[in-house]
């Protein structure tokens, strides 16, 4: 069986998680702790970062290259169009997605987290012990919300810009690229996460996300359109177990 080493939390380990299961493939997933836990991502695959697949001999790391090797492996259905003009807007929504909505996505969600303890919590390894998980709680928001400031006012009005156009777009179409499922919606979608998370991220974040982007009125449409995928992916794996 496929075996996924990851970050439950990660962007882009949802992302491969929504990949395998637009494939239909059965797999296991490994909780990575952060730190110690990245020792065995080392020994495993030569570097770090989650998320790292395990294909029976083959070690493939990094979102991408694993959903091109899940592409390959598995090529119905298929998530890079044929249409060589329509696998290139592909290629060239999910690197947006990948690089500067995740960046944003990252640097706001650490903003949302230093002013929100119980957000702030939430996102902890679930093996953390209880301790430490308190202390991270009671640290004053003011003090962490002084270290982090990552996020000016000039990105953030970029990053609504960009996230109302989506949202206008799967209004009008449920997909992104062409008329069918592709790897631009996955990558879209899962980055979407850290502004505001689905009900897979468990009771404790579900819902919870970035004050002014979760719940900004323009916005709902695509989060919505990013809820009803992750469900539709959702169903089709049942229905193949």
């Amino acid at each position: 069986m496929l075996e996924l080493h990851q970050f439950r939390h990660s962007a882009f380990c949802l992302k491969v998680r929504m990949v395998l299961q637009a494939k239909g493939l059965s797999f296991r997933t490994v909780e990575v702790t952060p730190g110690v836990g990245q020792v065995a991502v080392f020994r495993l695959s030569g570097q770090r970062q989650v998320p790292v697949l395990v294909d029976g001999e083959q070690v493939i790391a990094d979102s991408s290259a694993i959903a091109l090797h899940l592409n390959r492996r598995e090529p119905d259905p298929a998530l890079i169009p044929a249409d060589p003009r329509q696998a290139a807007q592909v290629h060239l929504l999910e690197d947006w997605a990948d690089s500067t909505l995740a960046m944003a996505g990252r640097s706001s969600l650490v903003q949302a987290a230093a002013l929100d303890p119980e957000l702030r919590v939430a996102l902890l390894p679930d093996d953390l012990p209880d301790p430490v998980r308190s202390v991270m709680g009671v640290i004053p928001g003011g003090w962490v919300s002084n270290i982090t400031e990552l996020v000016n006012q000039k990105e953030r009005t970029e990053l609504l810009a960009s996230l109302e156009q989506l949202a206008a777009s799967v209004q009008a179409s449920p997909w992104l690229v062409g008329d069918s499922l592709t790897l631009a919606d996955i990558a879209v979608a899962a980055q979407l996460s850290l502004l505001r998370f689905p009900s897979s991220a468990g009771a404790a974040l579900a819902g919870k996300g970035v004050p002014g982007l979760s719940d900004h009125p323009k916005l709902q449409p695509l989060f919505q359109w990013r809820d009803q995928l992750e469900l539709k992916l959702m169903e089709r794996t049942l229905e193949e177990v």
